[in-house]
């Protein structure tokens, strides 16, 4: 046993003296395939080191089971891997390791393996347990960090897409002041005037019509707007409003042509046309800018309920979910932020029905992707998000344009702090935050398929709730 001990990378740096202690102190098993060696949930009480054979490595969460690749690697290890701590060690194994071919292990008595870390490496044990907390506080930090930055992102893009209808209410609402008061002053020119009090009625009515009409009305190309504006010059000259070419533009502008101009000749008489058809545009107008800022709210509260959606202040955390419905949010979410130069497809199939999934955090996972792909792309390109159903998985992709990642590197791009960027524009776990959400969480899939000019990132979700086994 010692010389197999020795031909393992985890020993290999011991003298004969330690390895016979191991020996003496451990044991070697074999293992059918589909045996566990340890089981996830019992007690950590055995530190296994593979010699001969393939394992897998697999954690059951509450929506299914998560497995590593398999793995041939002699000196591989798991188990009671923190015994060193003592009393601050799991108490159950966090996984299970099951051989997936005939194996032969080393067990290791767990309080065994925690002596000789103590005894044989006591510097080597103080740098473990500081690096494990420093560590974790660090990772724990930069999560939080990570997750405030795309927050960030997202509110910028919102403020931005909030500020566009926003700022056109208010000027709609600023011309409001001045057409309302214009409209009263005409009313009164018109009674000084001597208008008759029974066509105010039919100017009332016409009003209502004409605006109705320009709302339902297609959209004129240069030349029809031009003649139209010829014809209602025409018909004004024709009642005496002297300045008719210059007023034209406006009130064709406003919805008006030259059948308006004879039915308010024929409501209010020949001396009040002038007067009459001003008032007429201005009402007309002040609906136009009424619709303007229903449509500037309305499209306030569409991103505030896509930031609802986002954020899924209103929702369990676990619930059946539209990826579409997800996906459009956290589109929405970014909109200020996508360069001109970037175009936004979308590829939804139909036939997808809901998922059990945590939507937060799978809203998440579709930042953490987008933003990535827009970092890719920079300027220009396209940014293409798609859903579909394979076999019992909802698949949605997200795809970009951009140079690509080197094959060298997308086994590592999922490692905690990996990162391509430069210094302090990425933390390297943005794509393992996503790996864990959607991997421990869903009991899905991430992985990248990627060549120059094409890389897409495929998340694979259960498209049934299940339980842990």
């Amino acid at each position: 046993m010692i010389d197999d001990l020795r031909r393992l990378f985890l020993f290999e740096r011991l003298d004969d003296d330690q390895l016979r202690w191991l020996a003496e102190h451990g044991e070697v098993r074999s293992f059918a395939e589909g045996d566990h060696i340890v089981r996830q949930g019992d007690p950590a009480d055995t530190f296994a080191v593979l010699m001969e054979g393939e394992v897998v490595m697999v954690t059951d969460t509450p929506t299914g089971v998560v497995a590593r690749p398999p793995t041939s690697q002699p000196g591989v290890y798991a188990g009671a891997t923190a015994a060193y701590l003592g009393d601050r060690a799991p108490d159950t194994y966090a996984h299970s390791l099951r051989a997936t071919r005939p194996t032969r292990m080393f067990l290791l008595p767990a309080e065994r393996f925690a002596h000789i870390v103590a005894e044989w490496f006591p510097m080597a044990l103080h740098l473990l347990d500081g690096m494990r907390m420093g560590g974790l506080a660090q990772r724990d930090l930069i999560d939080r960090r990570q997750r405030l930055a795309a927050l960030g992102t997202i509110t910028a893009g919102l403020t931005h897409e909030l500020n566009n209808p926003a700022a056109a209410a208010a000027r709609a609402v600023a011309e409001l002041r001045g057409r309302v008061d214009s409209t009263g002053r005409r009313l009164a020119e018109l009674a000084a005037a001597g208008v008759d009090p029974a066509g105010v009625p039919a100017l009332v009515e016409l009003q209502a019509r004409y605006t109705a009409a320009a709302g339902a009305a297609p959209e004129r190309g240069p030349l029809e707007v031009a003649d139209a504006e010829d014809a209602l010059a025409e018909a004004l000259e024709k009642h005496g409003v002297e300045d008719g070419w210059d007023i034209a533009p406006a009130l064709v502008g406003a919805g008006l042509d030259a059948a308006a101009v004879e039915e308010v000749h024929a409501a209010v008489g020949a001396d009040h046309v002038g007067a009459a058809v001003r008032w007429l545009a201005e009402t007309m107008e002040i609906a136009q800018l009424l619709d303007e800022v229903a449509d500037a709210t309305g499209r306030i509260t569409s991103l505030l309920a896509s930031a609802k959606q986002y954020s899924q202040m209103d929702r369990a955390p676990y619930q059946t979910v539209d990826l579409r419905d997800l996906l459009d949010s956290t589109l929405t979410m970014f909109r200020g932020k996508i360069p001109p130069g970037i175009s936004v497809a979308t590829d939804y199939d139909p036939g997808l029905g809901p998922v059990p999934a945590y939507a937060g955090e799978l809203n998440q996972v579709w930042t953490n992707l987008i933003h990535n792909a827009l970092d890719a792309m920079g300027d220009t390109g396209t940014l293409t998000l798609r859903t579909a159903r394979e076999h019992e998985t909802a698949l949605v992709e997200i795809a970009d344009t951009g140079p690509g990642v080197p094959e060298e590197l997308r086994e590592r791009i999922f490692e905690p702090f990996f990162t391509t960027k430069g210094v302090g524009r990425g933390t390297g776990l943005g794509l393992d935050i996503s790996y864990r959400i959607v991997a421990g969480r869903h009991g899905g899939d991430l992985r990248v398929e990627s060549v120059p000019g094409d890389t897409r990132f495929q998340v694979r979700l259960p498209l049934t709730e299940r339980t842990a086994r």
